[in-house]
């Protein structure tokens, strides 16, 4: 029997994953979760209503693919079939000559014209200050291909099917070579050499911590525990597939690109201060309504770069859209580690030091995070919740014949998470300890806020006491024993699992991002622009894709300015509109752009303060402004908000000597900190021993997010991450064989999680404030995916641990639990 689907929905692609299961209220929590959004509050903390899932419902969103253009033409990739091959040659005679055909070109036809490589955002270095290995990037391939699925040739047509002929017609004749793919084969002596001046394929051999101290703190524990894990590698498969469309004006030298991005303003400067070598001023970059991205849609790829400078060749629109296979074999995949941990401790079970060495695969080209996201974005979160004295990672970011690889949902954070959670239960196990009572007496209490951890990070607040005692009540964790003998009567093996977690959200100061190798900087930039009948817009650098930043930017101005969220525009997602962004990512749009809006947002009220003042005939520190309406105590005058605006551009009765006209105002947030948010996430889970098949009894999830804005949304946002961190522990994995191809190509073999896999999600807030940003923001968006893989296969050793089964690696397929089975109890009867 088919299963419903939260993920493939053909005519619903105006709905994220996320999006959908906010508005699905009955799986909410273990009594139906009901929303009240008929309160005509709009502003913190209220449940309003989505303004854009009006048009969502309806079919009426803008996706790339639904712009069309005079004299279009579509594009479709010549792609490779082999992993790794020299190209000996490229015929397109046959192509150029079908009917229909505009044009072919090879990579050899774009670097003729100047185009450069697609650069890395970052650049690390390993432990002596060498730099890494970052070989070269171009849109189509030049002689060589290094992955199945890269693009050799662009062939340009008047229609989809004639591009396809043409496609098909382009002869490629490939030297095969032999490919690398296994992430511990690549660095062994001998390995295929995916770059020939890359040796042992390691792009950076990188360090954090201090390995003398660690090694100290190894010789004086009592106890050390080992582990061996595998960070299974994931495909993010949004809803909306990668599309592009160029429009080149030749007459202007100006470009236009539509296209699926998560941050229009990094892919303008990256296309035109790189790789296409034009000025920022001449390219206009929109992403309209976007269809989920989970990471995959940050960075910029070969074909929005293709369709770009070919649109300049031809001076007509070219688009492209990706088909889902494309999407499979060219959307940067994600996590792919292979890591082995131990932890040290005392007599008493404290933690005395860990250290974790990690093989990180990026695939053949370096995606544009590919090297931060295993290194700083991992190893700094390897302390977890907990007083670890010494931490020591070792991190070997590896090249190999397959995709990039780069940030998935979390992004760093959940690879540190899965590694510490799983050791920590090993280590309880190992030393016959409580795994709840070693976690709480290893926690950093509330009282030593602000903490700094070994691994460089300071966390400003936190809870872990809390949101532990909660979610053990919520999950009824004492009362588990009962149930679980229950289930033994009935056949089954009933499983319960524990992760404690924190992760980093928002971003660093730019200056420390660039002193870590960032080539970009962390600020977010909003405009606030009041109109003269006192409608508000408010133009964000900040991009949504399901985040819903058009219904919760809007409730931030209603909070402050106290207008109805009908009298509030979000503009995002056009750099023409939008002055600067760095868009959405590492949940960071309510922590940076939203800071961004407030601080806005107080320049028009502190000019505010000084016109209603002189409307007022009183000093301006005698005015003071809430809900709406400007007060002074001076004769219990008022002046609305509304009539400040008028003033601001009638000018009638203004202090134009003193106080520039209008009511428009912009402000960049630079981070002071990462924010940190942190939870306690339990899952109960049943197998059926005959078929190895889980069944999710109850997911609890208690998170610390800070200030949330709309309770509604957030519970979609981590609605949502729990699905995915779900996925990956049970479901998925991106699987190629040992020649590079890849097995996992589409839905029929690669599995994510279908509506009657999730139980009801039961999730309680727990917030501390965030100490260092205007909204005590921490962000939610990630945090699902972070807390729960850990906690599911801890439930599934858990349901197993009569049988000594002691581990199992994600995704803890039906297959991989009734194998396990079967070779324990053949254990037991050897």
């Amino acid at each position: 029997m088919s299963r419903p689907s939260f993920y493939l929905v053909d005519d619903a692609m105006d709905m994220t994953q996320d999006n959908l299961i906010a508005n699905v209220a009955d799986v909410t929590s273990e009594k139906t979760q009901t929303w009240d959004v008929s309160k005509p509050t709009t502003g913190i903390g209220d449940s309003v209503k989505r303004t854009e899932d009006e048009r969502f419902v309806v079919g009426q969103g803008r996706y790339v693919d639904d712009h069309h253009f005079p004299g279009q033409l579509y594009a479709r990739f010549v792609r490779s079939p082999y992993a790794h091959a020299n190209i000996e040659g490229i015929d397109i005679s046959y192509a150029i000559q079908l009917p229909g055909v505009v044009a072919v070109y090879t990579g050899h036809d774009m670097l003729a014209d100047g185009v450069g490589s697609i650069p890395c955002g970052w650049l690390i270095h390993d432990a002596e200050g060498n730099p890494m290995a970052e070989p070269p990037h171009y849109p189509l391939a030049i002689d060589k291909v290094r992955h199945v699925g890269e693009p050799v040739a662009v062939v340009i047509a008047e229609s989809l099917i004639e591009a396809l002929d043409g496609v098909d017609a382009v002869d490629v004749q490939y030297e095969h070579l032999d490919a690398v793919v296994s992430t511990e084969e690549a660095v062994r002596p001998g390995a295929p050499q995916v770059w020939d001046h890359v040796p042992n394929n390691i792009c950076c051999d990188w360090h954090l911590g201090d390995q003398v101290a660690v090694d100290a703190a190894f010789q004086m524990a009592k106890h050390v525990t080992r582990i061996e894990l595998t960070n299974n590698r994931l495909v993010a498969a949004p809803m909306e597939p990668r599309a592009a469309i160029a429009i080149y004006s030749s007459s202007m030298q100006e470009m236009t690109l539509y296209t699926t991005s998560q941050n229009p303003h990094t892919i303008r400067s990256m296309l035109c201060n790189t790789v296409l070598k034009m000025p920022e001023n001449k390219m206009r970059v929109i992403s309209p309504d976007v269809g989920g991205g989970f990471g995959t849609k940050i960075f910029l790829y070969p074909e929005e770069t293709t369709v770009s400078w070919a649109s300049k060749q031809l001076g007509r629109p070219v688009r492209w859209t990706s088909d889902r296979s494309e999407s499979f074999l060219t959307d940067a995949h994600g996590r792919d580690h292979r890591t082995v941990a131990e932890l040290a401790m005392d007599a008493f079970g404290k933690f005395l030091g860990l250290r974790v060495k990690t093989l990180a695969n990026v695939g053949a080209y370096l995606s544009s995070g590919a090297t931060a996201i295993p290194t700083f974005y991992y190893a700094p979160l390897l302390s977890g919740v907990y007083r670890i004295p010494e931490i020591h990672c070792n991190v070997v970011v590896t090249f190999t014949n397959t995709n990039s690889v780069d940030a998935y949902r979390g992004a760093g954070r959940p690879e540190a998470t899965y590694v510490l959670e799983r050791l920590i239960d090993k280590a309880a196990r190992e030393i016959g300890r409580d795994r709840v009572e070693l976690r709480r007496q290893n926690f950093i209490q509330a009282h030593e806020f602000p903490y700094a951890t070994p691994g460089g990070l300071v966390y400003d607040s936190g809870d872990h006491e809390a949101t532990l005692r909660v979610a053990l009540e919520k999950a009824g964790w004492n009362d588990f024993p009962a149930r679980q003998r229950a289930a033994r009567e009935r056949g089954m093996y009933r499983g319960i699992g524990i992760s404690t977690y924190v992760e980093i959200a928002g971003g660093s100061p730019s200056k420390v991002q660039g002193q870590l190798g960032s080539r970009g900087g962390r600020a977010e930039s909003a405009q606030v622009r009041v109109h003269p009948s006192g409608a508000v817009t408010v133009f964000s650098g900040s991009h949504s894709h399901g985040q819903s930043h058009e219904t919760t930017f809007a409730q931030l101005v209603c909070d402050r300015f106290g207008v109805s969220i009908e009298k509030v525009k979000i503009i995002q997602g056009d750099t023409d509109q939008v002055a600067f962004g760095r868009g959405t990512a590492a949940s960071r749009s309510l922590v940076l752009g939203g800071s961004a809006i407030v601080k806005a947002m107080d320049k028009i009220l502190c000019k505010g303060v000084r016109i209603a003042a002189h409307l007022m005939q009183v000093a301006d520190d005698s005015v003071t402004f809430k809900k709406g309406v400007f007060h002074t105590d001076v004769g219990s005058r008022t002046v609305s908000f509304e009539e400040v605006a008028r003033a601001a551009y009638t000018l009638h009765d203004y202090p134009i000597e003193n106080v520039e006209p209008g009511l428009d105002e912009i402000a960049f947030y630079d981070p002071l900190n990462w924010t940190y948010p942190c939870g306690c996430h339990i899952c109960e889970l049943e197998i059926d021993p005959q078929t190895g098949v889980v069944e999710l009894i109850q997911i609890v999830a208690v998170d610390d997010v800070g200030t949330v804005v709309n309770p509604m949304v957030v519970h979609g946002q981590l609605h949502g991450g729990l699905a995915q961190g779900i996925g990956q522990a049970l479901y998925e994995r991106c699987v190629y064989d040992d020649s590079g191809q890849l097995l996992t190509g589409s839905f029929q073999d690669y599995c994510m999680p279908r509506a009657d896999d999730l139980p009801n999600f039961n999730i309680a807030i727990e917030s501390t404030p965030c100490e260092h940003n205007p909204l005590n923001a921490k962000g939610c968006a990630e945090v699902g995916s972070v807390g729960i893989p850990p906690a599911i296969i801890n439930a599934v050793l858990d349901a197993l641990s009569d049988l000594n089964v002691e581990t199992i690696q994600m995704p803890a397929t039906a297959l991989a639990i009734w194998t396990a089975i079967q070779e324990a109890k053949a254990r037991g009867k050897a």
